[in-house]
């Protein structure tokens, strides 16, 4: 008897092939923006109704994960629903299949995520990113921007937990996810395809120069902007998680210390990460198979060295792992 296909669940992919899909390339095009915010525009009719939206995630991403922190501080479980793809994607991108941590798309009854983008903008072609944040009612995307989605579940929903935006603190906020983004993301990003060079040791410098800086900070205050918390250290922590785990063995081991050797750094993470919004969101086995399976690099011929080990941290135990290459 020939062997059965597995069986595929409603909104559910077919499971990851490589040979028959490849691997996922975005081409060097970034994702066309979808840009609609919530309860802002006058007559763009995205207002802030609860159970009205949906945010699709996958939590080996951190501009994803900052989203789903950002969520759950604001209380906003039963506001705005949530679901995450499978952190593993063949040449067909973000799917959605039955796993640990991820499932079908019981909201928009999609396979792949692709189809949302399809859904929004007739013939769709483009490369497909997450996080996204779905509207139900319309049946599209209402964004696909990473800083304008967060921002919006910060502040465009009645909620608790703590004021992520302060307005006496604007332009310190607007400093500090530049300085994420570009000086540390688009650094080790950098590195990873440079491997060596002088573009390698710039990288490198940006890297430690700004963790120096971040370590300081952290001696003398609790949070990055004084007393409270605040979407800044949503992105730092994220960020410094990503350094352990990915981004410090695109930098080369011997060349970037681990978080836990910046006292001030790791008694801050540490702090965060005892929070359930933070703590709840990790899934680091999502980032290991994703950069295992998804990615070019190190990975792809078994070498490597173990991305994590936080034995000091409740649920974060010894997790090996190996580095991979940035993916697109």
């Amino acid at each position: 008897m020939p062997a059965q296909p597995p069986v595929r669940l409603p909104g559910s992919a077919d499971p990851v092939d490589f040979r028959a899909h490849g691997r996922y390339r975005t081409l060097g095009r970034p994702a066309p923006a979808f840009r609609g915010r919530v309860g802002r525009a006058p007559g763009s009719g995205f207002t802030a109704d609860p159970r009205r939206y949906h945010l699709y995630i996958c939590l080996a991403c951190p501009r994803s994960l900052r989203t789903a922190v950002t969520r759950d501080l604001r209380g906003l479980e039963d506001v705005v629903s949530l679901s995450t793809v499978d952190p593993v994607r063949d040449g067909r991108g973000w799917a959605f299949r039955d796993g640990d941590g991820h499932g079908p798309d019981t909201v928009g009854g999609f396979a792949l995520l692709r189809e949302a983008y399809e859904a929004t903008e007739y013939h769709y072609e483009g490369p497909v990113s997450v996080p996204v944040l779905w509207d139900r009612w319309s049946g599209r995307i209402v964004s696909n921007q990473p800083a304008d989605i967060l921002h919006d579940l910060a502040t465009a929903f009645p909620g608790t937990g703590p004021d992520l935006y302060p307005a006496r603190a604007a332009t310190e906020l607007a400093y500090y996810e530049a300085l994420f983004d570009d000086d540390i993301w688009e650094a080790a990003q950098q590195a990873g395809r440079a491997r060596a060079g002088d573009r390698y040791d710039e990288a490198v410098r940006t890297v430690l120069h700004t963790l120096g800086l971040l370590e300081r900070r952290l001696e003398s205050s609790e949070f990055l902007i004084g007393r409270d918390l605040s979407a800044a250290d949503v992105h730092l922590w994220t960020t410094l998680l990503h350094i352990d785990a990915v981004h410090r063995l695109h930098l080369h081991a011997d060349d970037v210390r681990r978080i836990a050797e910046h006292p001030a750094l790791w008694d801050y993470f540490a702090r965060l990460h005892d929070l359930p919004a933070f703590r709840d969101n990790v899934r680091l086995d999502h980032v290991t198979r994703h950069h295992r399976s998804s990615c070019r690099g190190p990975a792809a011929s078994g070498s490597g060295v173990p991305i994590v080990d936080w034995p000091r941290l409740t649920g974060l135990g010894a997790l090996g792992g190996t580095a991979a290459e940035p993916c697109g």
